[in-house]
């Protein structure tokens, strides 16, 4: 139920060029302010006016023309959609075809002046009266996209275990943006794409415009969320208020009340149905379709309920000699739509009431003349008990015709016809003596009328001030949400901060000149572990930890290294190799050459920490001896080849 009927609890703007103009030099327009009470007038660009419009969340931004706030079409839908949720942009002056402003302002009593700052005060007075247009490019549909916030490239550690805790956190956000939006009761529907670790994105179709969804758009870490809005196929324009022509208007009260709307033909305008709006806004909503002539129930007596509508609206009230049949309401509703019982009974009383009233309705129209609205004949007829013939001479701009021809003739008896006429006579002035007492009555009705709406004015400023501080706490819970969501993303980031100091610092332990002694006592000696042994391998491990003279590596898989990788390994000068699987011959070679002593990896205890490792300094010197007198043996073998070759080579020569 849309209860809105003024827009003087909230904030409007009337917006005029300036000077310049959108299409070419760079514009400044005329701003006012209004809040129903105070104007506020400045000189903007269209960038402040921007940022204003962003920063005060006006309910209206009010113009002549709408093409002064765009250049074009597209434009104008990327203006609409930078908008806030709860701000609108009203062309005052009409639709497809505006009239002047000027035109739009006398017609509503409005001041107006040439000068641009006149034309923006006029267009937000008018606005502010509900005069003008809506322009909508957007449906009430909004998608909300919950995704990755950023890439799922090399975190800090593993990748695979970036990537999941990325996936892990959008999950969990589309999650908590789900339970916002059955917490508001909102229909809409979900497509996930599932991916390692939880999701890729999640996108939600709801059925609302953005200000009604309890979600905002944010990048917080590894989520972000973006809120779009389904765009119409063109530019469409909606009246603030609609006509209010006068109804007849049926109402079935109870824990569910609702209520029915007819032209005064006997068409069904509208139906409504509520378990929470209260009098109030029901009455707001019929008011926001129609001055009600006749208020109707569907038994009788008439229930206190719709008793207190009729006094609101001061319009003639109906009930049916006794309590209509199910039956009969079926049948006299069976070509109207409707949701539910509740409906249909309020259909129902509304369309006996006129069925009751409908030859009284044709007889005023048909002596209505022309040029005089037919709603309010029937209105002061049928609820003011006035005559036709008394409506359509207050109503008429024709003054009576005074005074009547002096006669000199002598007195003289009077006929029967002539007494008749004169006793009619004094029976009009009687008449209109009691008209002057009931236009005395009514005078002292809209004094009391007055101060109900001074003491409404008053209700209405207080009404501001309560949603302006209502709107004040609503900014601050959302800015309080924020930092939560900021302060939680920190600590998660200093908890993976800490973690890499913890391993940071066990790197240091590991590679640190006193690394004697802070393992002193413990017989411990760090190890660099290299998976493969390959030039990349020993790049990435010279770029993750460092190599070093005198450290000990460890190859996880010694087999098919060359000779460049072999020397790339020996010019780091190791203190030792821990080899698993076979070397080369190739690489052999080459870390004999530089003397490097590589060992089996199956002969020294190694104990690993992620990247990093420990093992016994025992073993590492056991295994640096034991490649000793190999490599003394080898030498031996090799002294012993290269004499057997020489000898052999000598005697070879000595034969020839």
């Amino acid at each position: 139920m849309n209860a809105r009927t003024s827009v003087l609890d909230s904030l409007v703007y009337g917006v005029d060029v300036q000077s310049g103009d959108i299409r070419g030099d760079a514009p400044s327009y005329a701003l006012v302010a209004f809040d129903g009470e105070t104007l506020e007038r400045d000189v903007v660009s269209h960038r402040k006016l921007r940022r204003r419009i962003d920063a005060e969340g006006p309910a209206l931004v009010a113009t002549d023309n709408m093409y002064e706030l765009a250049e074009d079409k597209d434009a104008l839908v990327h203006f609409l959609r930078a908008l806030p949720a709860e701000t609108s942009l009203v062309q005052v002056t009409g639709d497809e075809r505006p009239e002047p402003l000027s035109r739009v302002a006398a017609r509503h009593g409005v001041p107006y002046g040439k000068d641009p700052m006149k034309e923006a005060e006029a267009a937000a007075r008018l606005a502010a009266a509900n005069v003008g247009y809506a322009v909508r490019a957007f449906a009430d549909t909004t998608t909300v996209k919950v995704s990755r916030g950023r890439s799922t490239g090399k975190g800090g550690w593993s990748e695979d275990r970036y990537t999941r805790r990325i996936h892990g956190n959008v999950k969990r956000r589309a999650r908590e943006v789900e339970d916002a939006l059955e917490g508001a009761s909102l229909e809409f529907e979900m497509d996930v794409k599932e991916q390692y670790g939880g999701y890729g994105n999640a996108v939600f179709t709801v059925e609302a415009p953005p200000a009604d969804i309890p979600v905002s758009r944010n990048r917080s870490g590894d989520t972000r969320v973006e809120i779009e809005r389904e765009r119409r196929d063109g530019v469409e324009f909606e009246p603030l208020a609609k006509r209010r022509d006068h109804v007849v208007v049926g109402i079935d009260p109870g824990t569910t009340t609702a209520a029915a709307v007819l032209d005064l033909d006997g068409n069904a305008l509208d139906v409504v149905s509520t378990r929470t709006a209260d009098t109030a806004e029901v009455i707001e909503w019929l008011v926001e379709r129609g001055r009600p002539v006749v208020v109707a129930a569907d038994v009788t007596p008439m229930p206190e309920t719709v008793e207190k509508f009729r006094r609101s609206f001061d319009a003639a009230g109906w009930a049916p000699e006794r309590d209509l049949p199910v039956d009969d309401k079926l049948h006299r509703t069976e070509d109207v739509a409707y949701d539910n019982d509740h409906e249909r009974d309020a259909l129902a009383a509304a369309l006996f009431a006129f069925d009751d009233h409908e030859d009284q309705f044709e007889r005023i129209t048909h002596k209505t003349p022309a040029g005089i609205e037919r709603g309010e004949v029937i209105a002061r007829v049928v609820a003011g008990e006035e005559s036709v013939e008394a409506a359509l001479a207050e109503l008429s701009d024709d003054p009576e015709d005074e005074g009547a021809e002096e006669s000199d003739h002598e007195p003289r008896e009077l006929t029967e016809q002539e007494e008749r006429i004169r006793d009619l006579e004094a029976r009009v002035e009687r008449l209109q003596e009691h008209a002057e007492d009931l236009k005395a009555d009514r005078a002292e009705k809209d004094d009391r009328i007055a101060e109900l709406e001074d003491e409404l004015t008053e209700a209405r400023r207080e009404s501001r001030r309560e949603a302006r501080r209502d709107r004040e706490v609503t900014r601050l819970r959302r800015e309080n949400d924020r930092l939560e969501r900021e302060k939680d993303d920190a600590e998660a980031r200093a908890e993976e901060l800490s973690d890499k100091l913890d391993r940071l610092k066990a790197l240091w332990k590991l590679d640190h000149d006193d690394f004697a002694d802070v393992a002193e006592g413990r017989d411990l000696v760090p190890v660099k572990v290299v998976e493969q042994f390959t030039k990349a391998a020993l790049d990435h491990a010279e770029e993750q930890f460092g190599l070093a003279a005198g450290d000990v590596v460890y190859l996880r898989d010694a087999s098919g290294a060359g000779r460049a990788t072999a020397e790339r390994l020996a010019d780091v000068e190791p203190r030792a190799v821990l080899r698993s699987g076979g070397l080369s011959d190739a690489a052999d070679a080459v870390l004999f050459e530089h003397e490097v002593p590589v060992g089996p990896a199956a002969d020294v205890q190694v104990q690993e920490v992620d990247e990093l490792a420990v093992a016994r300094e025992s073993d590492v010197e056991a295994l640096v001896a034991d490649w000793a007198d190999r490599a003394e043996e080898r030498e031996r073998e090799q002294t012993a080849d290269m004499v057997d070759e020489i000898i052999s080579e000598h005697r070879a020569s000595g034969a020839e």
